[in-house]
């Protein structure tokens, strides 16, 4: 992709988002910039998940999901547990706490504001990536003063990197 391209790119407005899913026994999470509001009635969600992240295969075999924003104090140790490693042999819930949601995914209370569980009505293929929309099934509010951890922050701010295969570069 063309620096200039990139730049541009750059200048969306994004938040950081924790997603989770779990088929039976088998659970992962990662975090995604790119998770938003599809329709109001039905209430609808959308997520973007790397097709080489655990995550996608969970979500794409038990098709459900649940979406949490961050908070702005989320530190880096957090973001590194969902965002750094795989989930294939990495366990990224044994040092989180977690609750099981209605949908089976689970439900991450520390640094996130609030949390939307779906079950996936649509799947699709946008390249590196799957857009995964969802019916909305139940929400939480965690932090209602809270503010959201943008992407330009983490990358101003908290000085984070973009790990390879993130939606965006």
């Amino acid at each position: 992709m063309d620096a200039c391209v990139c730049q541009s790119l750059n200048e969306f407005s994004y938040g950081l988002y924790v997603v989770t899913s779990a088929d039976g026994e088998i659970k992962n999470g990662l975090i995604v910039n790119t998770a938003f509001q599809v329709s109001a009635d039905p209430a609808k969600i959308a997520v973007c998940v790397c097709k080489n992240s655990f995550t996608h295969d969970v979500i794409s075999k038990s098709n459900v999901f649940a979406v949490m924003p961050l908070e702005q104090e989320t530190p880096m140790v957090f973001i590194g547990n969902f965002g750094f490693r795989t989930g294939r042999n990495f366990d990224k819930f044994a040092k989180v706490a977690y609750t099981t949601g209605k949908t089976g995914s689970p439900i991450v209370k520390e640094h996130t504001l609030s949390c939307v569980e779906a079950h996936v009505e649509q799947k699709i293929d946008v390249g590196t990536h799957t857009l995964f929309i969802g019916n909305v099934v139940d929400g939480q509010i965690f932090k209602p003063q809270g503010t959201p951890l943008t992407y330009a922050y983490y990358h101003t701010v908290i000085k984070g990197k973009t790990p390879a295969g993130a939606t965006h570069l």
